[in-house]
């Protein structure tokens, strides 16, 4: 399947969520963004294909996150294709469980859970450019998509060189990108960091989430703004 039999006559708004890093806060930015879409639009899926790492219960707090805060609430089975045990980097864990992540089979899982849907919200695992396979990652999937790329980044020391590092990779790959997310990580901040990436990403910024443990999606979704590139 390519792009041109998969995407191109979705009706839904997509958008594909990636990280300056692992842990910077992809999934809670996620929903917050299907919890803000949710005033303007009835019906919101914000999927994790790939997600590694169970906790404890048995469960993928990601996917079980991003499931409540679509709109109506989704499945499991509607919200993740692969999930992995293991910890680490998707490809590695896949391996170490037999399996083989399957590019075409991504594309048609996003593509049958964004029938009907008025938003569609993909967020990836780890940063940019974290492998799924041999020759291809998540960047790969960014283009078989061409969604307009979110950016989030995690405000923390080092957020400056990783933020346009990122912004370089995608750009660099001729995706359209929606903006970036300035997600705060502690309750302190890295002497001008903020400040920096006002005046040094080229792409517009959607908001800025405070530190707050344990916050609600709908409590950060008042911080965000929709993408412009989706109206």
């Amino acid at each position: 399947m390519n792009h041109s039999e998969s995407f191109s006559g979705l009706q839904a708004r997509g958008l594909f969520v990636t990280g300056t890093d692992t842990g910077v806060g992809k999934t809670a930015v996620t929903a917050a963004l299907a919890q803000r879409c949710q005033k303007e639009m009835p019906r919101v899926a914000a999927l994790k294909p790939i997600v590694s790492g169970v906790e404890a219960h048995g469960q993928w707090t990601d996917v079980e996150i991003l499931r409540a805060a679509s709109t109506p609430p989704r499945s499991f089975a509607e919200t993740c294709l692969y999930a992995l045990d293991l910890p680490i980097t998707p490809h590695w864990a896949a391996a170490q469980a037999g399996l083989l992540i399957d590019r075409q089979q991504i594309q048609q899982f996003i593509m049958t859970q964004s029938v009907g849907m008025d938003a569609v919200l993909v967020e990836g695992a780890g940063g940019f450019l974290v492998p799924l396979g041999e020759d291809w990652g998540f960047a790969e999937l960014a283009l078989d998509l061409r969604f307009p790329v979110l950016l989030v980044v995690g405000l923390r020391l080092g957020a400056i060189n990783h933020a346009l590092l990122s912004v370089e990779a995608i750009l660099a790959r001729g995706l359209p990108m929606a903006g970036w997310v300035a997600n705060h990580l502690h309750p302190d901040l890295a002497p001008g960091t903020l400040e920096t990436l006002h005046r040094r990403m080229p792409i517009p910024c959607l908001g800025e989430i405070p530190f707050q443990a344990e916050a609600s999606s709908a409590w950060r979704s008042q911080f965000l703004s929709l993408p412009a590139c989706w109206y």
